[in-house]
């Protein structure tokens, strides 16, 4: 593979390409790598390769004409070179992107500065802008020895074990199972018995369910896109059960229109369509807050029909959700309950459509899944009464309009979108049943 590099600092690059297996590649000729000083395209004696902005404004742009002269170059030696801008608008690097990136012949990078490079450039003359991650550094040199050494390494050769590279992080798609060393015991810290038993099988089931765990708890995303064994799917709902969070649907004390304390009706789709979610989504309970007691035995009659009745054998599948509900006089009673069947209190969060306390975000929400039980709190009519908003732990960011502040959805409506939005990440079973 050959990489040209375009900059305008040549010497940032003098050590890291003399240095470890980088150096090893460029020795062997497994790699060639031309380092391209973009002043030596400049067309003044003054070398000048950056302006001011037309329009006004701080900084500095790359001309278009060094660029373009430097491009050509280039080209004109190799037309198949692919020409890649290091920008903070581009795709963020994964190890797809170096795969892929991998199999090419010749890739060139251009290392901006400054306040980047002419439009025109970037629009007709560059065929992928790439991004190490949304934050910013000085420049693109950084950022193209990182594509450098995530590409290089996984042409033949470079690496001395094969093994070695199809194991670590993102390789397998998976973040990598943790590594031990001598000795077997520090600080009164020991290593897992089973990396000691010397039983190679049941070593690589256990990385394989540890590089499960760690993917699924700190980047559930990167599984998306991956395929499972069986075994791989036992382990996920393994660990996925441990998740515990229930729902709750409060009716007192709520508010009215006029901001009114009120307890509100219960409603049959309420009951339908939240414990369908509740099971969908693997809830462990759908439970209704409810003072009222014709209220109550209301409720209590119709789950009684769906479990026991003619709705148990009519429809199977409402039976499997409806089972979910439990019926509460009061807010204390339902947490209680919680308490009883987790042998610990539960993280409280209440939601409403406006953003009544300081909120917390849906990825701080799936930070808590993995530590103690959590409750969402809903409310009914016109929103929870201050009274169970100050029994809550935190506030759930609000549901926002798309196009404007309009955000007057059903409880139904809400509850759907707000767990999506935090356990939708962990929807696998597609996978299992296609």
């Amino acid at each position: 593979m050959q990489i040209d590099i375009i900059t305008i600092f040549p010497e940032y690059f003098e050590t890291p390409l003399k240095v470890g297996l980088l150096k090893k590649a460029i020795h062997k000729r497994l790699i060639g790598i031309n380092i391209y000083n973009l002043r030596d395209f400049a067309e003044d004696k003054h070398k000048t390769i950056d302006d001011e902005p037309f329009g006004g404004g701080e900084g500095m742009v790359f001309k278009p004409e060094p660029l373009y002269k430097a491009i050509s170059y280039i080209k004109n030696k190799d037309p198949s070179a692919w020409i890649i801008y290091l920008s903070p608008q581009g795709e963020i690097l994964n190890q797809k992107i170096a795969e892929r990136l991998s199999k090419k012949n010749h890739i060139v990078f251009i290392c901006g500065r400054y306040e980047g490079i002419d439009e025109r450039i970037r629009q007709y003359f560059i065929d992928e802008e790439i991004s190490i991650g949304d934050y910013v550094v000085f420049g693109g040199e950084v950022a193209s020895l990182v594509l450098i050494e995530t590409i290089v390494r996984l042409i033949p050769e470079v690496v001395g074990k094969k093994d070695s590279v199809e194991k670590e992080s993102f390789s397998s798609g998976l973040l990598k199972y943790p590594c031990y060393t001598r000795p077997r015991e520090f600080m009164g810290y020991k290593v897992p018995e089973i990396l000691l038993s010397g039983n190679h099988l049941e070593i690589e089931k256990y990385r394989r369910k540890k590089s499960l765990e760690i993917t699924l708890k700190k980047k559930p995303y990167l599984l998306k896109d991956l395929d499972f064994s069986e075994e791989d799917r036992k382990i996920l709902v393994e660990f996925l059960s441990l998740q515990k969070i229930y729902l709750f649907l409060v009716h007192y004390p709520v508010l009215n229109k006029r901001g009114e304390k009120i307890a509100s009706a219960i409603t049959n789709l309420d009951l339908h369509d939240l414990s369908r979610l509740a099971r969908t989504y693997g809830l462990k309970g759908l439970y209704i807050v409810q003072p009222l007691e014709d209220q109550r035995i209301l409720a209590e009659q119709l789950i009684d029909y769906w479990l026991n009745k003619k709705g148990a054998q009519y429809n199977p599948l409402r039976k499997e959700a409806i089972k979910l509900i439990r019926i509460f006089e009061d807010l204390e009673s339902a947490i209680l309950e919680v308490e009883k069947i987790e042998r610990e209190r539960p993280i409280l969060i209440a939601t409403d459509a406006s953003p009544k306390r300081k909120y917390i975000k849906y990825e701080e929400v799936r930070r808590f899944l993995w530590e103690k039980p959590i409750v969402l709190v809903l409310g009914t009519a016109w929103g929870l009464d201050e009274e169970i908003l100050d029994k809550c732990d935190y506030f759930l960011e609000p549901i926002w309009g798309r196009l404007d502040f309009y955000n007057h959805l059903s409880v139904r409506s809400a509850a759907s979108i707000l767990i999506d939005r935090i356990l939708g990440i962990y929807s696998f079973f597609k996978k299992f049943s296609l």
